[in-house]
């Protein structure tokens, strides 16, 4: 009897039950060849949800979500919702998705293959070859700390860190950087901020006590930005806090070309939580013109968590080899292939590697 991975689909809105569709079609071949099967259940979520139900994250869909293996997401949002009260918008279903889970760290892969370096905003051979991991904290730092105020001529916002989660935090890095490179940076502002500070101290002790294998440098988060932007190969695992990594992220996220290449995971809690780090570009929903590729290679991410590493990179593979062939998306050529053509593009050559191997 093969193995079957149960995941709770999260389409979406926008683009998002389009990517996802793409992903599981991919995923399927794969657990088809490599004998598991992919059992999915869909549940609403975000925009989606408020139509359905009036909030964005329904206890239904909570329940189904910690008890699958893993969690795909899509995307969510649009204008369509924007004229909410801040508790009912899509984006405070995410956020609540994640505390339910307790993830507490994510993880964003930034490749360039060679295929889509001319497509950065930075010249090709700055850029060919990039191969960093942003590890960030999600569920501390100034987006949850108290006190926080906003009154009518002042405001403030609390940057509170504890060692065990700086420690949590960084463990996921040095295992990460253990895979890979070896060599961690490690993100802060301890020049000036307390918090900064014991981030930098508990990382050395750690790296220290338990990870000195591991090549550890330091940088302040101002010269971290300068330093991706100048030499972007110079990275391996970067390692930060929750605002420093959604800058530093979405920064590093512009060396592809396009975020629609760039797949994220969302780790540590009850259930593993993979989606594209693109929004749900609700201007070209139900065009069969969105990538799918980051959410191609989010579901690549999702099953290499669950164990299935070779067929992880079975799909990676598969989607270079389109990429390289020249099947670009609408996003990455003005006369770019549909989303439905580059996945069935991928899944031809998933089967083509099966048959030669040329590709496993």
């Amino acid at each position: 009897m093969s193995q079957r991975v149960h995941i709770a689909v999260l389409p979406g809105d926008g683009i998002g039950p389009e990517v996802v569709q793409s992903a599981l079609r991919v995923m399927r071949v794969v657990g088809d060849r490599d004998g598991f099967e992919v059992e999915t259940g869909e549940h609403a979520f975000g925009g989606a949800a408020i139509d359905l139900t009036g909030e964005p994250f329904p206890a239904s869909t909570k329940e189904a979500c910690l008890n699958a293996d893993a969690i795909l997401l899509g995307a969510i949002g649009g204008p369509k919702w924007d004229g909410l009260d801040a508790s009912r918008r899509p984006e405070t279903g995410l956020l609540a998705l994640r505390k339910a889970l307790g993830a507490f760290a994510n993880l964003r892969p930034v490749t360039v293959p060679d295929a889509l370096a001319h497509l950065s905003v930075l010249p090709p051979d700055w850029v060919a070859g990039t191969d960093l991991l942003v590890v960030r904290e999600l569920t501390g730092g100034i987006y949850f700390g108290e006190p926080r105020e906003l009154g009518a001529d002042e405001a403030f916002d609390t940057m509170r860190y504890s060692r065990l989660e700086i420690e949590r935090i960084a463990r996921v890095a040095f295992e990460q950087a253990r895979q890979r490179s070896r060599r961690v940076t490690s993100v802060d502002k301890a020049n000036v901020l307390a918090s900064s500070k014991l981030w930098r101290s508990t990382v050395t002790k750690l790296h220290r006590s338990e990870y000195s294998d591991i090549a550890l440098d330091h940088l302040y988060v101002d010269n971290a930005a300068m330093q991706i932007v100048r030499d972007p190969q110079a990275f391996d695992v970067i390692l930060t806090a929750n605002l420093f990594g959604d800058i530093l992220s979405d920064l590093a996220s512009t060396l592809a070309g396009s975020l629609g290449v760039l797949p994220s995971s969302s780790l540590g809690g009850a259930t593993p939580l993979f989606e594209p780090v693109h929004g749900s570009a609700p201007d070209i929903a139900g065009r069969d013109e969105a990538n799918p590729v980051a959410a191609i290679l989010s579901a690549a991410m999702l099953l290499e968590e669950l164990g299935f590493g070779s067929s992880a990179q079975s799909m990676r593979r598969a989607v270079d080899h389109v990429l390289a062939a020249g099947s670009l998306t609408r996003d990455l050529a003005p006369h770019g292939v549909s989303t439905s053509t580059f996945t069935d593009a991928v899944c031809t050559a998933l089967e083509e590697a099966s048959a030669s191997s040329t590709l496993s």
